[in-house]
């Protein structure tokens, strides 16, 4: 079974940075496409960005492009979110998902990944 922990949420100002992990466990890590998704109070989860399994293709929503780089390390299973230049419209909790295909629009809907984590809360001020 796979099992996924963030970690790296916190308080910041607007304009700071911050780094989200996803430590995953399972032999299905390696090969799975991993994304994050974020869900703000009151607001459905909505996609952030996705790796694919050798890092090779990543995608990211518009609202997060040019601030957030996505990365993964399969050798000890963690795939990473740099959050650049936060505004107080990043503030939620953030999740990472796994599912086993990159492409499609499938690619940006909750209801295609299998494998959750409990998600860390990202908090920026104005």
């Amino acid at each position: 079974q796979v099992q996924r922990v963030e970690s790296g949420g916190g308080l910041v100002q607007a304009g700071g940075s911050l780094r989200l992990s996803c430590a995953a466990s399972g032999r299905t890590f390696g090969g799975y496409v991993i994304s994050w998704f974020r869900q703000a109070p009151g607001k459905e989860r909505e996609f952030v960005a996705a790796i694919n399994w050798s890092g090779g293709s990543t995608d990211y929503a518009d609202s997060v492009k040019g601030r957030f780089t996505i990365s993964r390390n399969n050798a000890n299973s963690t795939v990473y979110l740099q959050m650049n230049s936060l505004k107080p419209e990043d503030t939620a909790v953030y999740y990472c998902a796994g599912r086993p295909s990159w492409g499609g629009s499938s690619l940006y809907h909750t209801g295609s990944y299998a494998y959750w984590g409990q998600g860390t809360q990202v908090t920026v001020s104005s």
